[in-house]
């Protein structure tokens, strides 16, 4: 999980204010942040089913939401996947 303290850096990074929350730029920040975070514990604990079920929600809730940014504001789609490098 991220600690509240990463959350406002986050917020800040990529909210438009120190408020904004709910942007989809913030949401997926947010989730790669918590997936990045949780990749190596599934590496060291691949039997870990019961968890993994939660982390590939999260995974799927990020593909939605990139989904969504990517038909209704491609520019900053495009910023965004490169800034949080996540398609290679």
């Amino acid at each position: 999980m991220v600690n509240s303290k990463r959350k406002q850096e986050i917020i800040k990074e990529f909210g438009k204010n120190a408020k904004d929350s709910g942007s989809v730029e913030v949401q997926i920040a947010i989730l790669t942040e918590d997936i990045e975070n949780l990749k190596p514990h599934f590496q060291k604990n691949p039997k870990d089913l019961h968890s993994k079920r939660g982390f590939i929600a999260k995974i799927e809730q990020r593909k939605k939401y990139l989904e969504y940014l990517k038909q209704n504001n491609y520019e900053s789609y495009a910023a965004l996947i490169k800034k949080l490098n996540i398609r290679k």
